[in-house]
C-alpha cells in the first residue's frame, strides 16, 4: 500500500524547510534533528522510577544507562537499543519516550543503553558498549525486578542490529541469558542493492544513500562489514538464538533484510514471528505523537511482550 497519509504530509513539510539530506551534511549536522523530534514528541508518561548511572568502558570511556522501572513488579527487563545508524540517537530525547511507553504497556523495566556514537567511536564501539550495558542489566536485574523474571533485548534500525548481534554474542560468549529479542526494522546485512534498497518509492526519511553515509561512518571498510558483528545476517548459525519478534516497515529501504533475518531465524529453528507495518516508513517507531504508526507499532511491540511473558517460565523458555 502507498505510504500513509500523515508521514508523507511529515516529507512535504520537511522539503519546504528545503535543509540538504543527511547524507550531504555532517553528523553535528544530522544531529541537530534530534531535539527537534523530541520537542515534537514530548516527555512521554510518568514511570515509577527513573535511575540514570554511568558505566566504565575496557577503554577509559563512560557512557550512560538509564533505567525505567513501573509500578508494581516488573514482568521483565527489557534492554533497549536506540536507532540512529550508529550515529546519532540518544536515550535522552526521543527514545525516552518510547521506553516509558514500553515500561507502562509492558509492566517491565526498560533499560537504555547510551552507547557511544561513529565517527568519532566506530565499529566495534557500539556493540562493546551494549554489551557492556547488557551484561550490567543482567547482573543488576534483581535490583530493579523480581528474581527470575525474563531479560528482553530490543531495538530499532542501528538499534535492532546491535540487538541480533547482542543474541549473538551471548550464545557465543556463554552470557547473559537473553529470553526474546524485539528487531523494529532492524539493519542485518550491509548489501545495499536489494530491492527493497533501491526502490525509488522507498527512499523517504531515509534512502539508500543515508543508509551508505551510516555505513561509511560506522564501518568504512567495506570488506569488514561482512563480519557477523556488522551483519548478524551472515552469521555462520543462527540456531539457539532467543524467540524473536521481527517487525519491518513496508516502505523502507531495510524491509527486505529484516524479511531475510525472520527467515533465516526459523530456518535456523528458532521461534520468529514476522510483522509489517503496512504503509509506514523507516523511524516511525521513534516518532511517538509525531506518526499515527507509533502508536500502533508500540502497542504491537507490546502485545507480543506481554504474550511471551504469558508463557514464560523461569529456567526454561516460552511454554
Amino acid at each position: 500500500m502507498p505510504l500513509e497519509p500523515v508521514s508523507l504530509a511529515l516529507l512535504t513539510q520537511l522539503a519546504e524547510t528545503r535543509d540538504p539530506p543527511i547524507h550531504e551534511g555532517t553528523p553535528a549536522l544530522a544531529r541537530m534533528a534530534g531535539p527537534i523530534f523530541a520537542g515534537m514528541s514530548g516527555r512521554g508518561p510518568d514511570v515509577a522510577r527513573v535511575r540514570n548511572l554511568k558505566l566504565d568502558t575496557p577503554d577509559g570511556g563512560r557512557i550512560r544507562v538509564r533505567v525505567l522501572e513501573p509500578e508494581g513488579e516488573s514482568r521483565s527487563v527489557v534492554v533497549y537499543f536506540h536507532g540512529g545508524g550508529w550515529v546519532i540517537g540518544d536515550i535522552d530525547l526521543q527514545y525516552d519516550h518510547v521506553a516509558r511507553d514500553l515500561v507502562n504497556l509492558t509492566r517491565s523495566t526498560v533499560v537504555l543503553v547510551n552507547y557511544r556514537k561513529a565517527p568519532e567511536h566506530p565499529f566495534p564501539a557500539a556493540i562493546e558498549d551494549s554489551y557492556l550495558g547488557l551484561c550490567w542489566a543482567a547482573e543488576h536485574l534483581e535490583g530493579h525486578a523480581p528474581a527470575g523474571v525474563p531479560l528482553i533485548v530490543a531495538g530499532d534500525s542501528a538499534g535492532g542490529n546491535i540487538a541480533a548481534v547482542m543474541t549473538q554474542w551471548a550464545r557465543d560468549r556463554g552470557g547473559p541469558r537473553i529470553d526474546f529479542q524485539v528487531l523494529v526494522y532492524p539493519v542485518t546485512d550491509c548489501d545495499f542493492d536489494r530491492p527493497s534498497y533501491v526502490a525509488p518509492e522507498n527512499q523517504l526519511l531515509l534512502s539508500r544513500d543515508t543508509m551508505i553515509w551510516f555505513w561509511g561512518h560506522y564501518l568504512s571498510n567495506a570488506e569488514s562489514r561482512t563480519s557477523p558483528d556488522a551483519s548478524p545476517l551472515r552469521a555462520p548459525s543462527l540456531a539457539g538464538l532467543p524467540p524473536a519478534l521481527v517487525y519491518v516497515a513496508e516502505c523502507d529501504p531495510l524491509h527486505d533484510e529484516g524479511v531475510a533475518y525472520a527467515r533465516a531465524l526459523a530456518d535456523a529453528g528458532v521461534a520468529v514471528v514476522l510483522e509489517e507495518a503496512a504503509g509506514q516508513m523507516h523511524a516511525y517507531f521513534q516518532m511517538a505523537d509525531i506518526l499515527p504508526g507509533y502508536r500502533t507499532g508500540v502497542e504491537l511491540v507490546a502485545d507480543h511482550i506481554g504474550k511471551f511473558l504469558a508463557g514464560y517460565t523461569p529456567g526454561g523458555q516460552e511454554g
